[in-house]
């Protein structure tokens, strides 16, 4: 009960956003930030000021944290950081993790190498391929953390459900980032 009391306190003049709204407006830039990522692969300033934005939503869920009590509802919020952190990995990585598709994969026209191989396509590096299974590990973590807390929670089910289905495109987008 304590906690519903931390979730639903009102917005402070420091806290622009209340802890549910925060989450919120994560959800819906990563969602957009998704389905963009699945048309383009976007690059340079625009990637970075992504990678920016995620870095300040994650870092944003901290106080967040630190007023919670409760172990399930801190791994609420270390699920939504993680899905965060992950989102940064995905736009810093993609160049790398599709090296392999030349120019002819996703966003042709643009060479996802980076190096001077004369048009072939380079192989993604080892170290590239393992950081990555680690995030899809976390995404499908965070999915069925997510689909657990829908089945047993008696509140906001709908979200919960929302955000499995998150982690788990999450999860598949990594995974066929470098297939």
């Amino acid at each position: 009960m304590a906690d519903l009391v931390v979730r639903r306190r009102a917005v402070s003049r420091d806290q622009p956003f209340s802890d549910e709204e925060l989450i919120g407006i994560n959800h819906g830039v990563m969602s957009a930030a998704m389905i963009l990522m699945a048309w383009v692969m976007v690059e340079g300033a625009v990637a970075w000021a992504q990678i920016a934005v995620f870095a300040i939503l994650a870092l944003a869920l901290l106080p967040a944290y630190r007023r919670t009590r409760h172990a399930a509802d801190r791994t609420d919020l270390i699920s939504h950081a993680g899905m965060d952190v992950a989102m940064i990995w995905m736009l810093a990585a993609m160049p790398t993790l599709m090296s392999e598709l030349g120019t002819g994969g996703a966003g042709a026209g643009h060479s996802h190498g980076g190096g001077s191989s004369g048009g072939a396509p380079m192989p993604t590096p080892a170290w590239a391929d393992t950081v990555n299974i680690v995030f899809v590990a976390l995404a499908v973590a965070t999915a069925l953390w997510w689909l657990y807390r829908s089945t047993t929670s008696s509140r906001h089910r709908v979200h919960s459900l929302s955000y499995s289905v998150m982690a788990a495109g999450m999860a598949t987008m990594l995974l066929l980032m470098n297939v």
